[in-house]
């Protein structure tokens, strides 16, 4: 049993989600004694969100590759990844008593496929490690060197020897991510402004959709400027969701156009060759059904997107490859699964610290970068938030 040694330093994390409570837990393992303030009644619950659809926590492949799905932050962010990655990310949540798994695609899952298993068990290793969890508890700003915090019992003033902020970005603001604490760092913290990312399609659809309402399309490629994916994109009343669609947001957002390849295993020259066929008395969507194993949910994209179809093989035959995408720009931002923008990494120096702030340090999607759903989003705000927490804990003690 490792006996912790009090350093009688107190640190306060001002933000309950992954990268709060992982800089609270390296905190308090460097024996400090730790506060974490939250605004909501209850922690984690962006992250408990996430667990309804399975918690993806990380991603199995090599590391480059990995990080290039950072795309501009992924300089600054290589060390802090590096320092927990896939790999560690899995020891730390079986740590917690949460088997896990890692599916065809390498993302890797709990067994149990929900996050609040996970989440308890953290809460009750923090609790018994001493950490402090103080909810309903909203940062207004400093008063000089003094955090203020509007409380059920009024205005309330911490004096901590060192804070790391980790309030999340400005989506999902009914969960805690409302980016209001941007306003108060503003004054002197270089800014990048916040943006939609891994965001819905917005669709102004007609009546001849709404039987598709809630229909995946399955096996397609998107690609929107330099950004591609072949995942899904469900049809809602709104517009496209899904792994899809949010992998080529950005490329919506920075004005890219938006393609669909209906057909993304086989050719121009093939499908041509295909629909070359005598057609005899069937509908075009009919022979396109069975020519080419077009699902209806397909034929109704590319009607609702190309009516009428061209008369030319080979002009159909592209069209299926490369079907522009007619839409109404991006769901709004607090729909959206994470967002863009934050403190920018000129900052805040290499341990995460704000250059004009000392002793204030910065973790998770406070931060200015982005990267598609996969199991990027938990594992980058679990590495920045470890990195940050240990930065934070030497930079108290040598103060």
């Amino acid at each position: 049993m490792t006996t912790k040694t009090q350093t009688h330093k107190h640190a306060v994390v001002i933000g309950a989600g992954p990268a709060g409570l992982m800089a609270a837990e390296m905190l308090s393992n460097a024996g400090m004694s730790v506060t974490v303030c939250d605004h909501k009644p209850s922690v984690g619950r962006k992250f408990l969100m996430a667990g309804k659809s399975g918690l993806n926590l990380t991603k199995v492949e090599p590391a480059g590759v990995f990080l290039n799905a950072f795309t501009d932050a992924k300089g600054p962010l290589a060390p802090i990844i590096s320092a927990l990655d896939g790999d560690a990310v899995q020891e730390w949540a079986k740590g917690l008593g949460q088997e896990v798994f890692t599916g065809s695609t390498g993302r890797v899952f709990p067994t149990a496929m929900k996050a609040s298993p996970l989440l308890r068990a953290w809460l009750v290793r923090l609790s018994e490690a001493g950490v402090q969890v103080n909810t309903r508890w909203r940062w207004t700003g400093w008063d000089d060197t003094k955090l203020v915090f509007e409380t059920p019992d009024g205005t309330q003033v911490l004096q901590p020897d060192v804070t790391v902020l980790a309030m999340g970005g400005a989506s999902w603001a009914r969960l805690g991510s409302t980016g209001e604490w941007a306003k108060v760092l503003a004054a002197d913290t270089p800014f990048a402004p916040f943006a939609p990312a891994n965001a819905g399609i917005a669709m102004d659809w007609s009546s001849h959709m709404e039987a598709h309402f809630g229909t995946a399309l399955k096996g397609i490629a998107l690609k929107s400027g330099p950004y591609r994916s072949r995942g899904e994109a469900l049809i809602s009343r709104q517009g496209f969701e899904g792994g899809g669609i949010y992998s080529v947001s950005r490329g919506v957002r920075e004005g890219h156009p938006l393609m669909l390849d209906l057909l993304p295993d086989q050719t121009v020259d093939a499908l041509a060759k295909k629909l070359d066929q005598p057609r005899g008395k069937m509908s075009m969507a009919n022979f396109m059904r069975k020519a080419l194993k077009l699902d209806p949910v397909k034929i109704a994209v590319l009607q609702e997107m190309a009516r009428p179809l061209p008369n030319d093989n080979k002009a159909l035959a592209k069209l299926l490859k490369a079907l522009p995408i007619k839409h109404a720009g991006l769901r709004p931002m607090d729909q959206a699964i994470s967002t863009a923008g934050g403190v920018k990494f000129d900052a805040v120096d290499e341990t995460l610290m704000l250059r004009n702030r000392p002793g204030v340090f910065v973790a998770g999607e406070m931060l200015d970068w982005e990267a598609p759903t996969g199991g990027y989003l938990i594992s980058a705000c679990l590495a920045t938030g470890r990195w940050a927490g240990q930065h934070a804990a030497a930079w108290a003690q040598k103060a």
